[in-house]
């Protein structure tokens, strides 16, 4: 059974994003913190034992 369903195809686009994986209040920056890099704030938090 043929119907005016099956003329109308639509197409999907991939690679749109409706939401995000996280909006901007759970980041730190939303809380108002600066952005930092956090590569240098894990080494200098490094405990003295590790070295």
């Amino acid at each position: 059974m043929s119907g005016l369903d099956d003329a109308r195809r639509s197409a999907f686009l991939d690679g749109l994003d409706i939401l995000p994986e996280t909006t901007g209040d759970e980041t730190s920056v939303g809380w108002g913190d600066r952005e930092e890099d956090s590569t240098a704030r894990l080494i200098a938090e490094r405990p003295p034992h590790w070295d």
